[in-house]
């Protein structure tokens, strides 16, 4: 009581009033969640988790690379339960922290997303799209396929992210990677040189870079894209004519879940009927589940085959290179 009439400020209400609820709720009903979606993704699902099953979340929020590992390490703590979001690829990658579970779901999930060995659950499938500033480039100057990128006319002009904040540049590089048949050793300083030092600090920049015109063209996610065309900002959708990438975003079970029961409770929330048709709904997201049917407002894809074990095995050296580059010029 005098910790409390003592403090005035909004702030330290929020953490004493925070830590009141956690250590009021009993153990088998509280979940640790580390997640690399944006709120307005997570907070929706988490509520009505907690609201359907009386399991209290605990959310520790960030960008893929940096709640990849902070998950790990909590993991050795006993201190994580569940990772939920960033590309399949980075789950693959990093296997070994997690705790195998198979969905109570998986006969409804596409069979391209199922881990053999139930590493990781799909939550989505996420499309990579060009994207385009509509009142300074015309329909027919935008790049229509991948290698249309590396045009002079467009250097210095992409919206891109640097990848240690951005899961989704990594698969960015992974798809031109598969798609040219070409060494990330010779395509990352490729890609570098065509970026021209424009590094934007996370992907939340790409959007609005290239509807303010700070660059012309921009690499995102289809939900993204859709997202923000539906906010009223000025851009346009291409789909690759030469194909592009699907790979969903994943949720997985860490090793040493101090709440086990309850994230394999979470992995069957986030699959089940009514998430994946409300992720699609409200968040613009292609569905992993068979059962759910795409609506027509979704535009049709050229999908590559994507080898995400390759992927994941390259992951420490294009992290290790792309980081070798960027710091040429500090």
């Amino acid at each position: 009581m005098l910790l409390i009439s003592s403090c005035g400020n909004s702030k330290r209400q929020e953490q004493i009033d925070y830590i009141s609820e956690k250590y009021s709720v009993s153990e088998e009903n509280q979940l640790i969640v580390y997640t690399s979606h944006k709120e307005e993704v997570y907070l929706p699902i988490i509520r009505e988790f907690e609201n359907r099953t009386g399991i209290w979340v605990e959310v520790h929020a960030g960008g893929t690379a940096e709640m990849m590992q902070k998950a790990k390490e909590a993991s050795e703590q006993g201190a994580c339960d569940v990772m939920f979001g960033g590309g399949i690829e980075s789950y693959e990658a990093q296997k070994d922290i997690f705790l195998p579970y198979k969905t109570s779901e998986v006969q409804y999930l596409d069979k391209a997303y199922v881990s053999e060995e139930g590493a990781w659950t799909a939550f989505t499938e996420l499309p990579i799209v060009f994207i385009y500033n509509r009142k300074l480039v015309s329909s027919s100057e935008a790049p229509r396929e991948w290698k249309d990128l590396f045009d002079e006319k467009w250097k210095g002009k992409i919206a891109y992210a640097d990848l240690n904040n951005s899961g989704t540049s990594f698969t960015i590089i992974s798809t031109m990677e598969q798609l040219f048949h070409e060494s990330y050793e010779t395509l990352l300083p490729r890609f570098y040189e065509q970026l021209d030092g424009n590094i934007l600090k996370s992907s939340g920049d790409i959007i609005p870079e290239v509807s303010d015109g700070d660059c012309l063209i921009g690499i995102t996610l289809e939900e993204t894209a859709k997202k923000y065309i539906e906010l009223g900002y000025e851009i346009s959708i291409i789909y690759p004519n030469d194909g592009t990438s699907t790979v969903p975003d994943g949720c997985a079970m860490l090793k040493n879940a101090p709440h086990s029961y309850n994230a394999g409770k979470f992995i069957d929330f986030v699959v089940s009927y009514d998430t994946q048709q409300y992720a699609m709904d409200y968040f613009y997201r292609r569905p992993v589940r068979t059962d759910v049917e795409l609506t027509s407002s979704y535009g049709t894809i050229k999908e590559i085959s994507f080898d995400v074990k390759k992927s994941a095995d390259e992951e420490t050296k294009v992290f290790s290179l792309w980081n070798e580059l960027t710091n040429k010029e500090d």
